[in-house]
């Protein structure tokens, strides 16, 4: 995968790794189409990439609307007439035990994380098809491959992704559509600090594991040239990442490991 000349569409660029990444990608002097839901954080993402060499295209909108994605896509598909990538950062965590936790949260955070993903993805998907190419990468989680205290449903709507875009790429493997699976595991961004609790409000608070991880423009690093390599899954993170081997080849280690987590 050649990233110089593509049109590559990032979402949650306007924080954390889908900034870093985007920032990264316009190295490659490409055209961006960055979203997201602030639109001033964009411009300003714009502006930096606009100086790396790449042309910007700012499309604001709530993964959590479905209206709004659909109208921010209708005016992307207008003025775009070939999308070769699209790289899904945007998402929200979670800090609250199943016991305390009501179903509206459940859905909110269904509603960002896999649906608004996935109506993007529907929405863009025919345009690949149509032009025979196109790559998506879907960022999710160590914790879309085993559950984890304290994050219920975010796990669940990252395990809902890896199903979805494994079937997808399945589906398309005639039409040339690549799809890589990006799981991070503890990354330096404000992730935790925007999760959401049992009431649905901000947790507010940088976890301690999450502060002392990767530094977010090394992981971007990583993550795009694992992307231009057409990598299938690409693990990024430290030492943390040996849950998902211990998981997989020592699943009576991981259910004692995973009950002893303290939660945060």
């Amino acid at each position: 995968m050649n990233f110089t000349g593509k049109t590559l569409w990032v979402t949650g660029a306007s924080s954390g790794i889908g900034k870093a990444v985007a920032i990264e990608f316009s190295k490659k002097k490409c055209h961006l189409i960055l979203s997201g839901r602030k639109e001033e954080a964009l411009q300003k993402v714009a502006n930096i990439c606009q100086n790396n060499g790449s042309t910007t295209h700012i499309a604001p909108f709530d993964l959590g609307t479905e209206n709004s994605i659909v109208e921010a896509t209708k005016s992307v598909l207008e003025k775009e007439t070939k999308i070769d990538g699209l790289y899904h950062f945007g998402g929200i965590s979670q800090r609250s035990f199943v016991s305390e936790t009501p179903l509206s949260v459940d859905r909110k955070i269904f509603e960002v994380n896999f649906f608004g993903t996935i109506v993007l993805t529907k929405l863009v998907l025919p345009q690949m098809i149509k032009q025979g190419s196109g790559q998506i990468g879907v960022t999710t989680s160590i914790v879309g491959k085993f559950g984890f205290p304290y994050r219920s449903s975010y796990s669940a709507t990252k395990q809902a992704l890896h199903g979805f875009f494994e079937s997808l790429r399945a589906e398309n493997v005639s039409n040339n559509i690549l799809v890589s699976m990006i799981i991070p595991g503890r990354i330096k961004t404000n992730i935790s600090v925007n999760a959401i609790d049992k009431d649905g409000k901000a947790h507010n608070k940088m976890d301690e594991g999450q502060d002392a991880g990767m530094e977010v423009e090394k992981a971007a690093k990583i993550i795009v040239k694992k992307l231009q390599k057409e990598r299938k899954e690409i693990l990024v993170g430290g030492s943390e990442l040996i849950m998902v081997h211990i998981r997989r080849f020592f699943p009576r280690l991981y259910y004692y490991l995973s009950s002893r987590v303290q939660p945060l």
